[in-house]
């Protein structure tokens, strides 16, 4: 069990890393004088410099050898920086044309495709209270295109393109800073040659939009590092009970942003969907909460079994040493079965 300060820590770290993730709307909005496929390219491209840098402050450089000498883990991170870079492109589009609140609405849903996955890709078994909350979420989506007339495909694309990342790591078995060193290493070269065929053809917001719009396109990097860090930092320290709980932020903070900052229309129908999306995950944290519960007493009950075993096999023991003593020669007493002599 972690202690109390090293949990503080930990909670600290959660904090920052979800409520950055979350705020990043504000951040993309002041680059909204560039293409989204610009912002993309410099997201991936100053993102490699700052993991090199995470990279030799911690000397962490054992992991490059033998995963150069796996073809098939490096095929799982190709597929990786593809599927995250839609991802993160949707995600900065959506920002910048007005979609903020569905942009929160797929961030919402992600868990609930997670879980999809788990039973369509893994052919993991659900718990009745997990097949309850991914029922509700298709609902809720039923309801949001019944509502618009059309399906809610930004949130839809945002949750299955991070729900298709992450099934895809759990295949790499790297840690955080290791495996965003791996996938931005791929993507910078090609983010290079797009952002060097942007300033070639006058296009280049970098080069024409001054020094503020060039610091902040530079600094895509770093706001893209350290959360990604101090979630780390927090994974280390937090059960993931906690972390799971800590994963709504990000969207509560954007669907916030959406509502307050940027003033996007939220018609009732769109509430109910929301309403219902909540409902699901309600369900799903409760669930979560009660396994572990139940999970943490099934310990300490077979800990406390464990104990009460030793004790009895210790008074058995000294009872044994006492008539040896006594009667010098009488055979070894057997110990009781399970007590190593």
């Amino acid at each position: 069990m972690q202690p109390r300060s090293d949990q503080r820590v930990g909670l600290a770290y959660g904090l920052a890393a979800y409520t950055m993730w979350g705020l990043l709307p504000l951040y993309w909005h002041l680059l909204a004088a560039a293409a989204p496929s610009e912002i993309l390219a410099h997201r991936m491209m100053w993102s490699l410099p700052v993991a090199v840098v995470i990279l030799a402050v911690l000397r962490r450089w054992s992991w490059i050898g033998p995963l150069l000498r796996q073809p098939k883990r490096l095929g799982l991170i190709l597929i990786c920086a593809l599927v995250i870079s839609v991802n993160w492109f949707l995600y900065i589009w959506a920002v910048n044309a007005g979609h903020v609140l569905e942009a929160s609405l797929g961030y919402f849903i992600n868990p609930l495709v997670s879980i999809a996955f788990g039973v369509l890709v893994l052919r993991e078994r659900l718990r009745p209270l997990q097949w309850t909350a991914v029922g509700i979420g298709l609902l809720a989506v039923v309801v949001m295109t019944a509502a618009y007339g059309k399906v809610p495909w930004i949130a839809l694309g945002l949750a299955f393109s991070f729900a298709t990342y992450g099934l895809a790591k759990k295949g790499i078995k790297l840690d955080g800073i290791e495996g965003f060193s791996a996938e931005t290493a791929l993507q910078a070269l090609p983010a290079l040659g797009f952002v060097v065929f942007l300033g070639l053809h006058g296009e280049s917001s970098f080069t024409t939009g001054g020094v503020g719009q060039a610091l902040l396109l530079s600094g895509c990097g770093i706001a893209t590092a350290v959360p990604l860090i101090c979630f780390g930092a927090s994974a280390m320290r937090l059960p993931l009970t906690t972390i799971g709980m800590m994963q709504y932020l990000a969207p509560t903070f954007q669907f916030l942003l959406g509502l307050t900052v940027f003033h996007e229309r939220m018609p009732p129908e769109r509430w109910a969907g929301f309403a219902l999306v909540w409902a699901a995950l309600a369900v799903l944290t409760w669930d979560a909460l009660r396994t572990a519960r139940r999970a943490r007493t099934a310990l300490a009950d077979a800990a406390a079994r464990a104990g009460e075993a030793a004790a009895a096999g210790a008074v058995q023991g000294t009872e044994a040493d006492r008539a040896a003593a006594q009667n010098p020669g009488a055979p070894a007493a057997t110990p009781p079965p399970g007590i190593t002599p």
